[in-house]
C-alpha cells in the first residue's frame, strides 16, 4: 500500500464528526500519520487563522472546513481532499477511468450528505432548528420517503452492476469512497432509524459493504477508540425522533443547541 511520509494536518471543527469524518476514515485505514489541529492545544486559532488569512504561499483558499495541509498545499472541500489523499493511501482505483468513478461516487455522497442536513435546517443555518420546526418536519418527509430509498438504489445498483467479484463501489479494492459510503449508512442510521431500515430492506449490498468497512483493521480499531466521537445533535446527522417517522416512540431529546453553523 502506498503511502507517503507526509505528517497530515486535518482542520476541522472539534466536537463532532462532521465532514471531517470521510477524512478521518481514509486517514485512519491507511494507518497515515495526523494532526487533528482543532483538537489540539490552541487548535482553533490556527484554524480560525488560516481562514482569515491563509498566506501568500497558500495553494488555495479554503471557505470553510474541512481542509488539509499535506507538505505545501492547502486543499479544502471533502471531494477534493480525498481525491488528492486516494492515490497516496492506497484506497483509489488505478486506473483513470476508476479514479473518476470514485470521485463520481464521492461526489454523489456529499449531495446526500447535503440534504441530509438540510432536514433539520431547511431554511438557514444560522437559525436554530427550533425557529424551522414545520419546514424540517415538511423536508424530512420527503427525504425519509424519496430520498433515502433513491440513493440507497443508486449505491445498490452500483454495487449489483460489478458482479459477485466486486465487493466495493469500484471493483474488488476498497477506495476512499466506499469508506464515505459507511459513513453516511452510520449517520443515517442514528438520525433516522425507522426510515432507513425500512428503505435499507432493499439494499443488502450496501448493507453488506457496511460490514465489511467496519471490519477492516484499522477501522474497527479507530470505531473503538477515543478518536472516533460520537454523533450528536450539533453535528451534519442529528437524531431529532419527530423528523424519522412518525409515531416514533424515543423519548425527545432536550431542545437547546449551539447556534447552528455550516459544517
Amino acid at each position: 500500500m502506498p503511502k507517503s511520509s507526509n505528517t497530515y494536518e486535518l482542520y476541522y471543527w472539534p466536537g463532532i464528526q462532521g465532514r471531517g469524518e470521510f477524512v478521518r476514515l481514509a486517514l485512519e485505514d491507511a494507518g497515515a500519520r495526523y494532526v487533528d489541529v482543532a483538537r489540539e492545544a490552541g487548535g482553533m486559532r490556527a484554524l480560525e487563522r488560516l481562514l482569515k488569512d491563509p498566506g501568500p504561499a497558500a495553494s488555495a483558499v479554503p471557505f470553510a472546513p474541512p481542509f488539509l495541509r499535506s507538505g505545501k498545499l492547502l486543499i479544502a472541500q471533502t471531494a477534493a481532499i480525498l481525491q488528492y489523499l486516494g492515490p497516496r493511501l492506497g484506497l483509489a482505483p488505478a486506473t483513470d477511468a476508476g479514479r473518476l468513478a470514485a470521485l463520481q461516487y464521492q461526489l454523489t455522497l456529499a449531495d446526500w450528505v447535503a440534504e441530509a442536513h438540510d432536514t433539520h435546517h431547511p431554511i438557514a443555518v444560522s437559525q436554530y432548528y427550533e425557529e424551522q420546526k414545520p419546514e424540517a418536519r415538511r423536508r424530512s418527509q420527503d427525504f425519509r420517503e424519496q430520498r433515502i430509498p433513491k440513493f440507497l438504489g443508486y449505491f445498490e445498483r452500483v454495487l449489483a452492476r460489478g458482479g459477485k467479484r466486486a465487493s466495493y463501489l469500484t471493483g474488488a479494492r476498497c477506495s476512499y469512497a466506499d469508506l464515505s459510503l459507511f459513513q453516511v449508512v452510520e449517520g443515517l442510521r442514528y438520525a433516522f432509524p425507522n426510515a432507513f431500515a425500512r428503505a435499507a430492506r432493499k439494499a443488502p449490498r450496501v448493507l453488506a459493504l457496511r460490514e465489511r468497512v467496519a471490519a477492516r483493521p484499522n477501522i474497527a480499531a479507530y470505531l473503538r477508540s477515543p478518536r472516533r466521537l460520537p454523533f450528536n445533535e450539533d453535528g451534519i446527522f442529528r437524531a431529532y425522533p419527530e423528523l424519522d417517522a412518525p409515531g416514533n416512540a424515543r423519548p425527545k431529546r432536550a431542545p437547546i443547541e449551539p447556534r447552528a453553523k455550516r459544517k
